[in-house]
């Protein structure tokens, strides 16, 4: 008796597990680890894994076994935008909102912004700044509740007095207080320490720094640096004790050289960088996160009367049309690159466009891919888990109606999305 009990459960696991295979005809694949776009091949998807990767379109040999046909479509891993910001996106009221929105009403805007993410293919991204909210929303994500991308996230973003993430720039004397290193405000070593670990309290995954002045802060520069190195050190140190990498908003040269020698991870924007710079990072293995969307939109929108404050008009200005030249300079010296956008700055949902302003820049197409796909995953130490269409790796499968080698903007009008084996989209 109790060997047929034995027997029928091993059958019915058996058969469950069967249910839960997928195949994939894929008519052509991105192979990014080889850099190679491979015909006719059958994705086999179990659970949430990818189980095999086989030449030629397979069948199951059950008629239980789903089975999706991308047979005319380019099929690749799913795509990491490593610098968004989920909780807000650009608008001529945005500044006011600070003011007039609850955390709820951010909330609830933050859902629909990772819906959109996720459904233009980024299955992964790293969130670099908001109030926390953007810690909440990668639970919500993970525990299934709503549909969204894998989020790494850095909380609140750390600053000093007065610099790009000191959240009081701009408001009355009464409002803005003395901010410290719960809010993300650092002014000495002790403050280094304790912001790091405030933030490891709270839920982050990062840390992320503002290393220089910004752009859309309501400060008067964009470029100054705004640490001194051995508070960078001191963070770097105390986040390596957590597991976080650091990451550093810069646009100044001189705070870039502080961030890169203390042990930064990547530099963020990265648009005043001189070659000295570019050689350092060489050197320290620190990568750059270009955001040349995020400049392009930036010019864009100071040119609209009345849509920046009076004080970020000409940062915008002078900054913005620069990040795209210099990220050309960096990649033909050797930097090494990820793919990151600064999504929140334009709308959510556009990330690709930056696909097709790193290509203009001279970044040949399966480079820009592997910038968002096997190289973020390193960096996410997440390499033997993501960034690739091969056996063991999750099932993070997105399609586009074209090879993207041949026309880089099929990259923006993606067709079919899964994460971790569960389709989230397929037209």
């Amino acid at each position: 008796m109790k060997n047929i009990l034995f027997i029928a459960v091993a059958i019915l696991f058996s058969l469950n597990l069967m249910a839960q295979q997928t195949y994939i005809h894929a008519g052509k694949l991105i192979d990014t680890k080889n850099s190679k776009v491979l015909e006719e091949h059958t994705i086999i998807v179990e659970a949430n894994k990818i189980s095999s990767v086989e030449k030629g379109f397979k069948n199951p040999s059950s008629a239980s076994i789903q089975v999706i046909d991308l047979k005319n479509k380019t099929v690749l891993p799913g795509l990491t935008d490593m610098h968004v910001h989920m909780e807000g996106e650009s608008s001529p009221g945005e500044y006011i909102e600070s003011f007039t929105n609850n955390p709820a009403d951010n909330a609830f805007n933050s859902v629909g912004f990772a819906e959109k993410t996720l459904m233009a293919g980024f299955t992964t991204v790293r969130d670099l700044g908001g109030s926390g909210i953007n810690i909440s929303l990668r639970n919500a994500i993970n525990k299934g509740k709503i549909a969204g991308p894998r989020i790494f996230t850095a909380g609140k973003s750390l600053a000093t007095t007065g610099g790009h993430a000191d959240p009081t720039n701009g408001v009355n004397a009464e409002l803005m207080g003395d901010p410290g290193p719960k809010d993300g405000v650092v002014n000495s070593l002790e403050d280094a320490r304790k912001a790091v670990r405030q933030r490891y309290k709270n839920g982050a995954d990062l840390i992320k720094i503002t290393a220089t002045g910004g752009v859309l802060s309501v400060a008067k520069s964009s470029s100054n640096p705004q640490f001194f190195t051995e508070e960078i050190e001191e963070i770097v140190k105390t986040a390596k004790d957590y597991g976080f990498h650091v990451a550093a908003h810069a646009h100044g040269d001189e705070g870039m050289q502080r961030a890169v020698r203390a042990g930064v991870k990547t530099i963020e924007h990265g648009t005043l960088m001189s070659e000295e710079t570019m050689d350092l990072m060489k050197q320290m293995n620190a990568y750059l996160v270009p955001t040349i969307t995020a400049g392009k939109e930036v010019t864009e929108n100071a040119q609209i009367e009345g849509y920046y404050p009076e004080l970020v008009v000409p940062k915008a200005q002078e900054i913005g049309p620069k990040i795209q030249n210099t990220f050309a300079k960096a990649y033909k010296r050797g930097v090494p690159i990820l793919f990151g956008t600064d999504a929140g700055v334009f709308k959510h949902g556009e990330n690709a466009r930056e696909f097709e302003y790193m290509t203009e820049a001279g970044m040949p197409v399966m480079d820009a891919i592997i910038s968002a796909t096997i190289t973020p995953a390193k960096v996410l130490n997440m390499e033997n888990e993501s960034g690739q269409i091969a056996p063991g790796f999750y099932a993070d499968i997105i399609a586009v109606n074209e090879d993207p080698t041949q026309n880089v903007s099929t990259l923006k009008e993606v067709v079919f999305v899964m994460k971790e084996g569960k389709v989230y989209k397929q037209e």
